[in-house]
């Protein structure tokens, strides 16, 4: 279940989204960017798994960052985590919309995307076995079919296309890729935040997070290759596919090349395609509820949301505040900076992270750590340079978003402090 969990948090992120980035960097400089990116994923799910096995809470970074670096930092950290996992949704609900809005042109993508979120909620409200039952599931749906689009479209493959115009904008293309790089992997430290309801956390986590990246990794770059090896990428990132208007559909751009858009294949692998989407946005609300959760419980952010329900026992309050923010974010109508948005959160969580397991390691050697971070300390400080590295490059590309992240974070702490000091 954990493995369903790590990789379906992250799967969407294959279906949509990272095809916006070879627009920027071309297709050398987003494979630039999106190799650096791996070895942070790899680098940090190790050693983030060394603080899930130690500290198994639910609130991850947030109760990690309180034990290292005291509870200013800790709250940061839960802050930026809670953007993340909150932003991030309605982006993928986005997707969902635009996907039955496709089939059924009659149902406005906004309705069928706050449709997707009452539903998704609901199912985690009613408990959390169930939920990641189901994520398991659709999960292997989801992988089976991202398998299925590579084995039809790797023997139409031309390295030609990769070839062609593969560095438009030199390696200034490479930094303003990096967010959509992410987005390829965002989400996979979710499974540190399902730690509470993990029989045996000390083994199993270590393991979920192994076998997520792995997966991950593998599936990054059958999708990347296979995609653009069958038109180039302009052909996957405009809907044209010259220039234009940019799609949020690579992969039945690149299918649609080999079969038409009226064949029966065509049809099967964008309606499971929906499961990619449904497993991220299911995944990520999963672990957002339990994160806000955490943060209620302690009293960080408002009480009312740290409260188990006495029928389900689940965080449905933090699951319904959730969700309320979730819907505000969907009017905005812009999924591009929601999902930037998003990765500001993220990265704020892992250069936190990285530094909590090397501060824990010095200030509370005999800690029990049932995992180890392997190649210590080179690991985490691989994954913390990688990061603040991205971190900057993000904020000369959006610095705007970056303001307003910025802003969403240090209005909510001067809050926390305020209302802390009145308690």
């Amino acid at each position: 279940m954990l493995w369903g969990l790590g990789v379906g948090y992250v799967i969407s992120g294959m279906y949509f989204g990272w095809n916006l980035g070879l627009e920027k960097g071309g297709t050398l400089g987003m494979a630039i960017a999106t190799v650096a990116i791996m070895v942070m994923y790899v680098t940090f799910s190790f050693s983030y798994a060394e603080l899930a096995c130690a500290i198994p809470k639910a609130g991850g970074v947030f109760d990690y960052a309180n034990t290292a670096l005291g509870k200013n930092i800790g709250f940061i950290a839960g802050i930026a985590q809670m953007v993340e996992f909150i932003f991030a949704p309605p982006a993928i609900a986005f997707a969902i919309g635009a996907y039955f809005n496709a089939f059924f042109p009659q149902v406005p993508i906004l309705t069928s995307a706050i449709a997707v979120y009452f539903v998704f909620t609901a199912l985690n409200v009613y408990g959390v076995k169930a939920a990641a039952s189901f994520e398991v599931i659709i999960t292997v749906l989801a992988v089976g079919e991202l398998l299925l689009f590579s084995g039809i479209t790797l023997p139409k493959f031309h390295v030609e296309n990769l070839v062609h115009n593969n560095f438009p904008n030199g390696w200034s293309g490479v930094f303003a890729a990096i967010p959509f790089a992410i987005w390829f992997f965002l989400g996979i430290e979710g499974v540190a935040n399902v730690a509470e309801e993990t029989k045996n956390p000390q083994r199993d986590i270590s393991k979920g997070f192994g076998w997520g990246i792995f997966t991950l990794v593998v599936l990054c770059v059958l999708v990347f290759i296979s995609t653009i090896g069958i038109g180039g990428w302009e052909a996957i990132v405009y809907k044209n596919g010259k220039s234009g208007e940019t799609s949020d559909s690579p992969l039945p751009l690149a299918l649609s090349m080999i079969t038409g858009d009226n064949h029966l294949m065509y049809h099967l692998l964008i309606t499971v395609g929906l499961f990619g989407l449904v497993a991220s946005f299911h995944g990520l609300v999963l672990a957002a509820g339990r994160s806000t959760y955490e943060m209620g419980r302690v009293k960080s952010i408002p009480a009312i949301l740290g409260k188990i329900s006495p029928k389900f026992q689940t965080p449905a309050n933090a699951l319904i505040g959730n969700m309320m923010i979730g819907i505000i974010a969907l009017l905005s109508g812009k999924t591009a900076e929601i999902i930037i948005i998003s990765v500001f959160g993220a990265l704020t969580l892992y250069i936190i992270s990285m530094i909590s397991v090397m501060v824990l390691r010095k200030k509370n050697p005999e800690m029990v750590r049932p995992f180890k971070t392997p190649v210590y300390p080179l690991f985490p400080i691989i994954a913390l340079i990688i990061s603040c590295v991205s971190f900057i490059a993000m904020l000369i590309y959006n610095l705007k978003l970056g303001l307003i992240y910025s802003g969403i974070v240090l209005g909510i702490f001067l809050l926390y402090k305020i209302f802390k000091k009145a308690d």
